[in-house]
């Protein structure tokens, strides 16, 4: 069972489809257009700082040699990260320990800014089956779900995979498919997702007393807040099957064949392939010996006030390193 179908049961209609929502929806207005990915990379998330392609839209989340964290250690945390670009069809693969703990729900979740949607869901109390679904346009639809039996989720890291193309959609668990999804099966393609998308990885939590009792079964009974509870992500590679700098829609019908493709190389593209920035340390080994024995051991003492300056310039500006961006 799905979270849209306990909200749908427990919420007026209106409200339960606004659950899920973007910024513009182009099935309504003219909204600007995505930036593209228009890429394959992977994210490893053991060696250093979150990409300024990813932004964080809730909560904290800590990266280390272990991976990302995602941790729930009070009532209200949902730490959540999204991608600031969009694949337009495409393959991602996410290493993933799931979260221990009743009511706790790990996640990670393609969604178009005209609610098309792709997700993995993982329950806490559950350590049997993970969880898989798709929606097209924000419409609820309560047999869209499955359900797939495996052990060791809370253990140790697994591969989640997605492969997305405008025929067919397939979901693998450690390179195994496991579920798969033509798109003329899919109501002749009108319920099929097929819109550019961006990636969101997050934890929440469903047994929270906030929520609906609905809500709360669903996720496996009442979350305890005197524990914390934590979700990894060890990496991701995100492969996009267009290219280009930006996805527009052409009309309202949310049709894959109305997306218009902005050539050229995206930002997200160019920000990835760039030279990383060297840090002080870096430059000095990468000089020759002889350079660095000018700078250590001057042939010839100058005065005191070009000494301190001298030494200043040697060491140069103290950098620490930038933490995640938030954004809403």
């Amino acid at each position: 069972m799905h979270l849209r179908r306990i909200i749908a049961s427990a919420l007026p209609l209106g409200l339960a489809a606004g659950q899920v929502q973007t910024k513009c929806n182009p099935l309504q207005s003219d909204c600007p257009p995505d930036p593209a990915f228009g890429a394959d990379h992977v994210f490893d998330f053991t060696s250093g700082p979150l990409s300024d392609v990813w932004e964080t839209t809730a909560g904290h989340v800590s990266l280390d040699k272990t991976g990302a964290a995602f941790t729930i250690a009070k009532e209200g945390d949902s730490p959540t990260i999204r991608t600031k670009f969009y694949i337009f069809f495409g393959r991602i693969e996410i290493w993933l320990r799931v979260a221990p703990g009743q009511g706790i729900i790990s996640s990670a979740m393609l969604l178009s800014d005209d609610l098309d949607e792709i997700d993995w869901e993982f329950m806490g109390s559950n350590k049997s089956f993970a969880t898989t679904n798709y929606f097209s346009k924000g419409i609820l639809d309560y047999h869209n779900g499955g359900a797939h039996p495996m052990t060791g989720m809370q253990d140790e890291y697994h591969n989640y995979t997605l492969d997305w193309s405008k025929d067919e959609l397939s979901w693998y668990i450690n390179q195994n498919k496991v579920r798969s999804l033509k798109a003329v099966d899919a109501n002749q393609t009108r319920s099929y997702p097929q819109t550019p998308a961006r990636l969101s990885l997050g934890i929440w939590a469903g047994g929270s007393p906030d929520n609906a009792p609905g809500v709360r079964q669903w996720a496996g009974g009442d979350t305890d807040y005197s524990q914390s509870y934590t979700m990894y992500v060890q990496k991701v590679q995100i492969s996009d099957y267009n290219s280009g700098r930006e996805y527009s829609y052409g009309d309202h019908s949310g049709s894959w064949q109305s997306i218009k493709i902005e050539g050229g190389d995206s930002e997200a593209k160019q920000q990835l392939n760039r030279e990383p920035e060297m840090s002080m340390s870096d430059r000095f080994n990468g000089l020759s010996r002889g350079a660095k024995t000018g700078i250590i051991t001057p042939s010839s003492a100058p005065p005191p006030s070009a000494t301190r300056w001298s030494s200043s310039k040697a060491r140069g500006p103290t950098r620490t390193p930038a933490a995640p961006s938030a954004a809403a």
